[in-house]
């Protein structure tokens, strides 16, 4: 796969949706039955354990520790999930976006809106991948952004409030980049291959940014946040913002409940494709 195919990726498009946000602040007491998912569903996706992720930590891996880079071996070939630690995005600028990413969701709809989707594109605030009037939502908006390469920011797209937001996501999204292609070394290297053979599709590849925004709900056991799905993507980091319980993996056929981890984290899921995705999750849903 060449850098060129992994730098004009088409996410397609999403037809406009009511914003869930705006529906939760009206205290329904019934929901839309298109956000209404049926039993059978909410069953195949019920939690049924908890288990710890495999935790790595990036400046054991620096240090060239045998044992920690078979720790992250074992964590793709068993999981395909990981907990990422001393993973060197400062904590100066994860604290700044998380602020920026929360300031931007209670705006009014109304500035919001102004950064909306435009037909054909998944860029911007909405919800992704509705492709039809009667089809099932998630319970969640969204602001989706391309990151890198520069010359694919679509700036109109990228809110100019908070009036950091902007820079601090650009900030964030150059960090999140080295750990993604300094992770993937690694894992070149857990492969017998030369360590720039993974990284180098991911140097001047895509990264999208997703924010997800998942308000509260009062009958949240019938919604689904997210959708089950698996990222057509070769990385996705998930920063979480708050230590709201929400994410759930799937290994060995069973949903597990991932616990919400210190703020130093950045969760890392490894996917199998090449294409650099970054993914920032702000878990907001409650009970």
């Amino acid at each position: 796969m060449e850098n060129e195919e992994l730098s004009t990726v088409d996410y397609g498009g999403s037809l406009p949706v009511d914003n869930v946000q705006e529906l939760a602040s009206n205290n329904p007491t019934q929901i839309p039955s298109r956000y209404l998912h049926p039993e059978t569903q909410l069953d195949q996706i019920s939690v049924v354990e908890t288990l710890e992720l495999p935790v790595i930590d990036m400046t054991k891996l620096l240090d060239h520790r045998h044992h920690e880079l078979e720790k992250l071996h074992l964590a793709c070939k068993d999981w395909g999930f990981f907990q990422l630690i001393n993973h060197g995005v400062s904590e100066e600028v994860i604290e700044k976006i998380k602020i920026d990413i929360e300031e931007f969701f209670k705006m009014p709809l109304e500035k919001k809106q102004s950064y909306a989707q435009q037909p054909n594109s998944i860029e911007g605030y909405g919800q992704a991948f509705v492709h039809s009037e009667d089809q099932k939502l998630d319970w969640g908006d969204m602001l989706f952004l391309i990151a890198l390469p520069l010359s694919h920011r679509n700036i109109r797209c990228w809110p100019i409030q908070p009036i950091s937001f902007r820079e601090n996501l650009d900030k964030y999204s150059r960090e999140v980049q080295k750990v993604a292609v300094c992770v993937m070394k690694f894992m070149s290297r857990n492969l017998g291959l030369n360590s720039e053979t993974l990284s180098s599709k991911f140097e001047d590849g895509t990264q999208g940014m997703r924010i997800n925004y998942y308000p509260p709900c009062v009958e949240a056991h019938k919604v689904i946040g997210l959708t089950p799905h698996s990222d057509a993507t070769g990385l996705t980091l998930l920063l979480q913002v708050n230590d709201v319980q929400g994410l759930q993996i799937k290994k060995n056929g069973k949903w597990i409940v991932v616990k919400p981890v210190p703020e130093d984290y950045i969760r890392l899921i490894v996917t199998n494709k090449l294409d650099g995705k970054t993914q920032l999750d702000f878990l907001k849903q409650e009970d």
